[in-house]
């Protein structure tokens, strides 16, 4: 099988964020093919490269989203594509400005941007059905435009398409909020939705030189988004234009991210108001085209549901994580240190290390001989990110310092700090799985959460577990640990001081996280559950164009099995008089007599000497700006 694996911001670059969940799938599913094509978000991060890519990688190509896009410009629009242009861009403003919103094809959903109610109530469910249909034909009508004029970043940063905009913040129905939109908020939202749209005028589709053989995203069997979004819309694309299947998977939904990003960007509120809309109508349309949705969790799914997203599609997949090291842990059945609390995770504001310490102070009152490690690590790799983070620490080791000044007698040494700050990869850190073994506790305290991966890999080691109830944390829990509110010190307090006093519990709860754990979310169970949903939709989708006769009817076995099996085989081109059309992948069309395919069943490996598919592949993957891996 040959999949077309889409990312953004992640895979292949080795500062990706998705890098590590899609290396373990890539390199766990190596009976297939796979074709990378990655958006990146940064020069930084393209100047950190590549990891290290499995053989079966065939192709990797990428594109910027950080750039104006104006480089790739092939050439004005006539007046006739012009008016094409007119025509669709307008339809697409009315469609986000009139009624815009996470839940168009929900109906029954409640979502507010920036103080507007986008949609609410039952009886607006045919309004909404009409505002999608209306947003996805422009979209594949730009796609179209793209395809047959050029890239479209000079026409969607145009003073012309800033007009349409404004009318249609001006226009009857609009958001309230987008009325009040002026000049500067159109431009900053134009520039927005040019950049979203990138993908639309990428040349990924279909490469229609004499050796291409098949390449693009045209010629996959299935296209594996990693997230919704911008990673999503050459899915749509080739789903829209070759019929290929769409598999969604999210692991932090990408409606959410923008949310939080236009927030955090200290955007005007008319123009969060127009991004919410239109990512809104664009997570509407990509679960509505998509064959298969996999959530990470139950959190995410509820989102889904919310944008849209038909129920019969969701398949919840836990992220798969590398169980070796923390289960080595559990199995030395080491209870660790009974009064050590173990914290980790990146070092942020959302993580409330600020209650933590709070609530530690309470714990000190109980049980004196307690101590806090604070394993932490960057929240990111840009220099925003970076200050923040560091500013945080800082207040955090202030705070520590004026909670418990050193004592100088008693049980801790002069200078003798009972929390502790350590920075995981410094030469002086412990390994992460000697950490996790170190606590008697380990402790969560976010107020805002994804899939807690920490605590995935504590339950891996065998250990009792205190957390907030955000996120997936529930989900992963499992009834295997405790669970507190938020923000509430004195809960977390008392929480720890329950686990800390009671041996017995707290090795009951570590024995049935582990089993938990290595039953939901591990490498193996992930991959398995991709493994067979690949193979479903494969199952499912339409017949293949070049597997279709002159009369439209299928051509059964037109596309023989050889053509996707790894190996040493040749499929011989026959002569003019007899021979049928030459397929995508080296095989021989409807009316080849079965003469003109053969197998090599020698023992004889050639792995090296460009024999056979991938050999053909490889050489005909050159050019075009790709890559070949």
């Amino acid at each position: 099988m040959r999949i077309g694996l889409l990312t953004e911001g992640g895979y292949p670059f080795v500062s990706g964020e998705s890098w590590p969940w899609c290396d373990r799938l890539v390199r766990g599913l190596e009976q297939h093919e796979f074709d990378v094509y990655a958006l990146s978000r940064s020069q930084e991060q393209e100047d950190t490269g590549w990891g290290a890519l499995p053989p079966h990688v065939r192709r990797v190509r990428t594109a910027p989203m950080w750039t104006r896009g104006e480089e790739t410009v092939r050439g004005g629009y006539g007046r006739r594509a012009r008016r094409r242009f007119t025509e669709l861009y307008e339809r697409l403003a009315t469609a986000v400005v009139c009624g815009g919103g996470a839940d168009g094809a929900a109906g029954s959903a409640s979502v507010t941007v920036s103080g507007d109610v986008t949609r609410s109530g039952d009886g607006v469910a045919d309004g909404a059905t009409n505002e999608a249909d209306r947003f996805a034909t422009a979209l594949y009508g730009l796609a179209e435009l793209a395809r047959d004029e050029g890239p479209l970043g000079p026409v969607l940063r145009s003073e012309s398409a800033v007009r349409m905009l404004e009318r249609a913040c001006r226009a009857p129905g609009a958001l309230r909020t987008a009325r009040a939109a002026r000049v500067p908020d159109l431009l900053a939202f134009a520039a927005h939705v040019e950049r979203a749209l990138r993908p639309l005028s990428l040349d990924w589709y279909a490469d229609t030189s004499p050796d291409s053989d098949g390449a693009g995203l045209g010629a996959v069997d299935l296209c594996h988004a990693t997230s919704g979004g911008a990673a999503a819309l050459p899915g749509l694309v080739a789903k829209r234009f070759y019929g290929v299947p769409l598999l969604v998977t999210e692991y932090g939904v990408r409606l959410r991210a923008s949310y939080i990003a236009a927030g955090d960007a200290e955007l005007s509120t008319p123009v969060r108001a127009l991004l919410g809309a239109f990512h809104g109508r664009l997570a509407t349309e990509v679960y509505r085209q998509a064959a298969v949705i996999t959530p990470g969790n139950a959190h995410a799914r509820r989102w889904q549901e919310r944008c849209g997203a038909d129920r019969a599609k969701l398949r919840t997949v836990h992220p798969g994580m590398e169980s070796a090291p923390f289960a080595e842990i559990g199995e030395r059945e080491e209870p660790g240190a009974p009064d050590t609390l173990v914290w980790v995770g990146h070092i942020a504001p959302s993580k409330d290390l600020i209650s933590l310490l709070h609530a530690f102070a309470e714990i000190r009152k109980e049980e004196p001989t307690a101590r806090l490690r604070i394993i932490g690590t960057r929240a990111s790799d840009d220099e925003d990110g970076e200050a923040e983070a560091h500013a945080y620490l800082g207040h955090c080791k202030a705070l520590a310092a004026q909670l418990f000044p050193d004592e100088a007698a008693g049980i801790h040494a002069v200078g003798e700090n009972p929390v502790s700050f350590e920075e995981l990869g410094s030469p002086e850190a412990p390994d992460l799985a000697d950490a996790y073994g170190s606590a008697g506790v380990v402790v969560l305290s976010s107020v805002a959460e994804g899939f807690p991966v920490t605590l995935a890999e504590a339950m891996l080691c065998g250990r009792a577990t205190v957390s907030t109830d955000v996120g997936a944390v529930v989900e992963v829990i499992g009834g295997t640990g405790l669970v507190v509110p938020p923000r509430n010190p004195r809960a977390l307090a008392e929480a720890c001081v329950a686990l800390l006093r009671d041996s017995e519990r707290r090795e009951r709860l570590g024995a049935a996280a582990r089993a938990r754990a290595l039953e939901l979310f591990t490498v193996e169970q992930n991959i398995a559950a991709f493994r067979a949903i690949y193979l479903e939709i494969v199952s499912h989708c339409p017949v293949p164009r070049d597997a279709v006769s002159d009369e439209d009817a299928p051509v059964p076995f037109a596309r023989p099995p050889e053509a996707h099996v790894r190996g040493r085989w040749t499929a011989r081109r026959a002569p003019s008089a007899v021979g049928g059309p030459r397929l995508p992948g080296g095989s021989l069309g409807a009316g080849a007599p079965a003469w003109a395919l053969r197998t090599d069943t020698a023992p004889t490996a050639h792995a090296a000497d460009g024999d056979g598919p991938r050999g053909q592949l490889a050489g005909a993957a050159h050019g075009g700006g790709e890559a070949d891996v």
